[in-house]
């Protein structure tokens, strides 16, 4: 009887971890169509961040080690939710991606309008992280506007736009960011007007969250009792991320252990303090601006960016005229933008020549796919 007993207290509490187990975690597009099939979950030691990685640890090891991006979302979101396909597909190459926030992992995500090169009103589709430009347009931020935006390499003269500020929703993990408001909408409803830049409060490029994911990443590549031990490469990190995640990300360039760093539907805005550092702060070995076109908001910012940006460092910036800037991270597979973004990964942080190629050369293969353009400064 006693040993009923047992068996049956521990087959009960086995039928009570499955619906746990479940609900955080998800498989994304089967896995995604990389080698390593992945998996969007929650860490119990992390549970502000969702974690993308391969389903099967054990492929990795002193001989294969999974290089590691930090992902900060659009609107500061406190949710990966608007990028899952992107993150997913990217996990999939063999990378572990810590991205601030957790998920709904009951929720099944599509394409939002704004990814496909329309233009929501405000609330459709979710509005930000993944909408496109508010119906009435942008209010104009403060500073000055360069006029005549650089020409790419292979594109027409690029016009600017400008960039709103974004925000976060929720309250757990990633603070909000310049101003209180929700679902990463425009700050203080359509009528509030924007936050002020500087002075009091936070900073909306605040990079907690990404080095909170930084720090747990390495020290579970350390703890014996992880079962990312030893199978992580933490000399070969990224930061990343979206619009307000990607000011995020760059204010993690004073950072020595990031490698390179991924603006995506971002930079830093015009006439700030901002566009100073990027020239003397500036630590890791590379960076790439992935904008949307003209229509992307954040299209002069990004532009200007690496217009500014001087010295050795190897940078690229690249378009793809008329997805604006909702990008397509929630296109089947993330679209173009997983392609270009797991290239400039495997290149920088796999040493994969044949990644580099679509940056390199005399015709680079970003500039061969339909619809991109392309500059690029120390790369050849």
């Amino acid at each position: 009887m006693k040993k009923y007993l047992i068996c049956t207290a521990v087959g009960l509490m086995a039928m009570a971890a499955v619906p746990v187990t479940a609900q955080n975690s998800r498989i994304v597009e089967e896995g995604g169509t990389g080698p390593y099939k992945a998996i969007m979950m929650e860490e119990p030691t992390l549970t502000t961040h969702t974690v993308f990685r391969p389903q099967d640890l054990s492929k990795f090891g002193k001989d294969n080690l999974m290089p590691v991006l930090v992902w900060g979302n659009g609107g500061c979101a406190n949710s990966p939710s608007g990028h899952i396909n992107f993150l997913n597909e990217v996990a999939s190459q063999g990378y572990l991606i810590v991205a601030i926030g957790p998920s709904n992992y009951q929720q099944l995500e599509g394409p939002r309008p704004g990814q496909t090169g329309d233009v929501p009103r405000m609330g459709q589709g979710g509005g930000f992280p993944g909408g496109g430009m508010p119906q009435g347009g942008m209010p104009q931020m403060g500073g000055q506007r360069p006029q005549g935006a650089p020409q790419g390499a292979q594109g027409a003269p690029q016009r600017p736009q400008g960039q709103r500020p974004q925000g976060q929703a929720g309250q757990q993990g990633q603070r909000p960011q310049g101003g209180g408001f929700q679902g990463g909408g425009m700050p203080g409803g359509m009528g509030g007007g924007m936050p002020q830049m500087g002075g009091g409060g936070m900073s909306m490029g605040d990079p907690a969250g990404l080095k909170q994911a930084l720090e747990w990443a390495i020290a579970q590549n350390a703890d014996r009792n992880s079962p990312y031990y030893g199978k992580l490469d933490v000399d070969n990190i990224a930061a990343a991320g979206m619009s307000c995640g990607g000011l995020q990300a760059l204010h993690m360039m004073e950072d020595a252990r990031i490698k390179t760093i991924l603006v995506m539907n971002s930079g830093f805005f015009n006439g700030g303090d901002d566009k100073a550092s990027l020239n003397t702060k500036m630590k890791q070995k590379s960076v790439i601006w992935i904008l949307g076109g003209p229509t992307d908001i954040a299209y002069e910012n990004g532009t200007d960016d690496f217009k500014q940006l001087s010295g050795t460092m190897p940078a690229f910036i690249c378009n793809l005229d008329g997805i604006g800037h909702g990008g397509t991270y929630m296109q089947p597979h993330g679209g173009d933008y997983a392609k270009v973004a797991t290239a400039w990964l495997n290149w920088w942080l796999k040493n994969d020549k044949e990644s580099g190629t679509m940056f390199t050369g005399n015709e680079p293969g970003v500039g061969k796919m339909a619809g991109w353009t392309f500059d690029r400064k120390n790369i050849r």
